[in-house]
């Protein structure tokens, strides 16, 4: 023959669409690329556009927090660099109403800021409460005051009203509506009160003792902001600077970072659920399309066409089909990332840059991965296929593809699939998870196999049963492989449902509509009770109430501590000041003790905060010395608990598990929702002038716009991998059935009815999917637990009638597919199915 193998190839691809015999190889692909690359497009864009926003959450390119003046070495070298710079100084204080207005009183955090801030991003404010807001780049002129609503609320003043600071009387201008560079803690928690800062010496706030915070930011080209950022972080390096520190995005919004590491998470899950769902589908179809073309191919040999010459044909022709279906799913890909855009948007404020190189080259890689390590082994087995074929129909069957190439391919998708991941404990989780599953699923249905030939006496049992016992075990090859296919889509399938009922209600859970949106702080002891019995007449029900103590670790075992001590940052900072403490007989029903154990009312032991833990060294047993006021305070550690610090919840760093620390200094602190009534708020604060009553409320309604965002994202995506799952089941069910309809064309010519080959098929199948539904989903509960564990950091048990209802589905989606995938095969006339029996 004069044909090459591109010319051969090309001619048998254009024969093999029209037959419809690529379908399913095209549509596994296809919407394996989709899914990876629609999540890959979405995401290489929100971190581009979180990447560029992250200067507008800093109010700058970068920021210099001290608690004094910016040293003068600093300050000289930006102005060497040519960078825009502007300081801002923020710290808690007293705001007023005059006598006139009720003389009410309310801690804020104000902030004076020079003129050009904020240097990246805009102030949104309003000129009455209530109304729309507008982006400005000015700042309150002198002898104004722009201010948050809640302490509009607070002190009952409005637009217009006079604000006491200190000594200064200041007009309320604006309503402050978003802050950029507003962070987090409870000093930003506090309403906001903006000031210029020509105004500040007349307030005579500043003295000698107040808790200033300076944050000196710069802006410029990016090559100039990089040689100030090594340069200061080389000089804070040195340790001769004190009290000063580079501040970068991780520290500004830590509840919203983790919501969306959590979202990408999720959505990386998904894709890689649809990538694995459509290799099983890719290996099942491949097959089938080899076995239908074995007599092909031996007419090939007999006609004298090399071995070479077939095996570069369908090299060819799988190549085209990669390239065809990787081009439709980056297609697909890009256009469905749009309906992500849409469903978060909000997420990042402003357009989200275009998207990278990286998520097509991942998605080619994807289409080609799945065809060449998947598809191809078993049809390059055709050019092997033996002449003699054409008379004897017994020689030259499809056999398993060689452990190298096996292994070659599985490890290269798993590369491919642990990049895509972006995270290796998923990454890991999944794959790993996938493959150990898949050699379970084969064991344990080549045992099930032989149990039920075991079982089943064919002298009592049904006729219908004894022909489908025998069907299944006349064939246990191809029972494994079907069972153990269709309990991996199964798998993924059954993953989906409980993640989307089980973990992603867990993850709401964790910062619940209900979570508290009041902190109360500086409760005093004498007042805990009446502060309580004011709480619940207002109508709130629960509430999280703990003694707070200001300390300093000073020591661990025995020898004393400092920022020297450590080289991280965070290190230093926490040595380098006092944090919460706090101490409760019972273990905080929202914190999890991951290491040691809580026993109530022990004497001389502290909990401390896993995170703090690592990073300052400690562990069980360490013996910790805390300055409290001036007294000395030990404990050793006994357990370490895992604290969810956007839970919204009362949560501290160290805590001592009794009820009493006599003699140490403390107030209360207690976190509440608080009811759906005017003036509780301002009722609170008359009450108990002494307390900060922190409003959460903006922050937590944020947390959760985000989080209904994302989850409608995720639900979004499952329909990729539902519709990846309906692929591998439709090409378990059929990947036999050229060999089903010989054996019924035989039962067919001596006899059998058609309403008893129906019930063996229908008996075949079900047994087929009450196996793999009952494995699948008994996997899948254990690979939920790991990644709700270990990925995603949530509590979750699942249910123990999982199994049984995994079983009962895998039957019924077992039926299905048989149905729509065989039905061909019993309405076949019996002539026609003789006749292909003989072929």
């Amino acid at each position: 023959m004069q044909d090459t193998p591109w010319r051969l190839g090309l001619r048998t691809l254009w024969r093999d669409l029209r037959a419809g015999e690529l379908r399913l190889l095209l549509v596994a692909v296809t919407l394996a690329v989709a899914a990876l690359t629609a999540v890959g497009f979405f995401a290489d864009r929100l971190k581009g556009g979180l990447a560029r926003d992250a200067r507008q959450l800093l109010g700058g390119d970068a920021v210099l927090v001290s608690d004094n003046p910016t040293p003068p070495a600093f300050v000289q070298r930006a102005r060497e660099l040519g960078l825009q710079a502007a300081t801002n100084i923020v710290f808690p204080t007293m705001a007023r109403a005059t006598d006139a207005q009720g003389g009410g009183s309310r801690l804020v955090a104000l902030k004076a800021v020079e003129p050009g801030y904020p240097l990246r991003g805009s102030l949104t404010v309003a000129t009455v409460p209530g109304a729309a807001g507008a982006t400005t780049r000015a700042i309150p002129a002198a002898g104004e005051a722009w201010v948050d609503r809640s302490l509009l609320e607070a002190l009952g003043i409005g637009i217009g009203d006079a604000l006491l600071l200190g000594d200064a009387q200041l007009r309320v201008t604006r309503v402050v509506l978003l802050e950029p560079d507003r962070g987090t803690g409870f000093a930003a928690f506090s309403p906001r009160v903006l000031v210029a800062a020509s105004d500040l010496p007349r307030t005579r706030l500043v003295q000698p003792a107040s808790r200033l915070t300076y944050r000196f930011a710069v802006a410029g080209s990016d090559a100039r902001v990089r040689d100030f950022t090594r340069w200061s972080a080389a000089q804070l390096g040195r340790g001769d600077v004190r009290g000063v520190r580079l501040e970068t995005l991780e520290g500004g919004r830590p509840e919203m970072r983790q919501t969306l590491d959590r979202a990408e998470k999720f959505l990386n899950l998904v894709a890689l659920l649809s990538a694995l769902l459509s290799a099983v589908a890719v290996a099942l179809a491949a097959r089938g399309f080899a076995a239908a073309h074995l007599d092909d191919c031996a007419m090939l040999r007999v006609l004298g066409l090399p071995q070479r010459t077939i095996a570069w044909a369908y090299t060819v022709e799988f190549g085209a089909v990669g390239a065809a279906a990787s081009v439709l799913g980056l297609v697909a890909g890009y256009a469905v990332h749009f309906v992500f855009v849409l469903l978060l948007s909000g997420l990042v404020e402003t357009s989200l840059p275009p998207p990278g190189p990286w998520p097509v080259a991942l998605g080619v890689g994807m289409g080609f991965t799945l065809l060449f390590a998947f598809g191809l082994p078993p049809v390059l087995q055709l050019a092997q296929v033996p002449p003699l074929r054409v008379i004897r129909r017994d020689v030259g069957n499809l056999k398993p593809a060689s452990a190298l190439v096996l292994v070659v391919g599985v490890a290269g998708f798993a590369a491919l699939l642990l990049a895509a991941s972006s995270d290796l404990k998923l990454g890991g989780i999944a794959v790993g998870g996938f493959a150990g599953a898949v050699l379970v699923f084969a064991a344990l249905s080549w045992a099930a196999v032989k149990l039920l030939r075991a079982v089943v006496n064919e002298a009592t049992a049904p006729r219908w049963l004894v022909l489908a016992t025998r069907q299944v075990s006349a064939r246990p090859v191809y029972t494994v492989v079907q069972a153990s296919s269709l309990a991996v889509g199964l798998l993924a399938l059954a993953l989906l449902v409980l993640l989307r009922t089980d973990l992603v209600d867990s993850w709401r859970r964790a910062t619940p509509p209900d979570a508290p949106n009041r902190f109360v702080i500086n409760v005093m002891p004498e007042q805990a009770q009446e502060f309580q019995d004011a709480l619940r007449a207002g109508g709130v029900k629960r509430y999280d109430w703990f003694p707070m103590i200001r300390g300093r670790l000073v020591a661990v075992n025995g020898k004393a501590i400092g920022p020297d001590d450590f080289t991280e940052d965070r290190a230093k900072r926490l040595v380098d000041r006092e944090f919460n403490l706090s101490h409760a007989a019972a273990q905080p029903t929202h914190n999890q003790v991951v290491a040691g154990q809580w026993v109530p009312e022990e004497k001389g032991a502290v909990s401390v905060e896993e995170g703090i833990a690592a990073t300052l060294g400690l562990k069980l047993g360490d013996q910790l010395q805390f300055d409290i006021g001036g007294l000395p305070l030990q404990g050793r550690i006994t357990s370490l608990r895992k604290v969810d610090w956007g839970s919204m919840r009362a949560n501290f760093f160290v805590m001592f598990p009794v009820s009493e620390l006599p003699d140490v200094p403390s107030t209360y602190m207690t976190a509440f929702r608080a009811p759906q009534r005017p003036g509780f708020d301002n009722q609170l604060v008359r009450r108990f002038p002494n307390v900060t009553n922190v409003d959460m409320t903006s922050t937590l309604d944020q947390v959760q716009s985000v989080l209904d965002k994302v989850v409608r994202a995720v639900e979004f995506l499952f329909g990729f991998t539902l519709a990846a799952g309906v692929v591998v089941l439709f090409a378990a069910v059929t990947a036999t059935r050229e060999e089903r309809a010989r054996e019924f064309a035989i039962m067919r010519a001596v006899g059998a009815r058609a309403s008893l080959l129906r019930q063996v098929q229908r008996a075949e199948l079900a047994g087929v999917g009450l196996l793999a539904g009952f494995l699948a989903s008994s996997v899948a509960s254990l690979v939920g637990w790991g990644l709700a564990r270990y990925v995603f950091e949530f509590q979750w048990t699942a249910s123990p009638f999982v199994p049984i209802v995994g079983a009962l589905c895998g039957a019924a989606l077992a039926l299905a597919a048989g149905w729509w995938g065989l039905r061909e095969v019993l309405q076949r006339p019996v002539v026609e199915t003789l006749r292909r029996a003989a072929e």
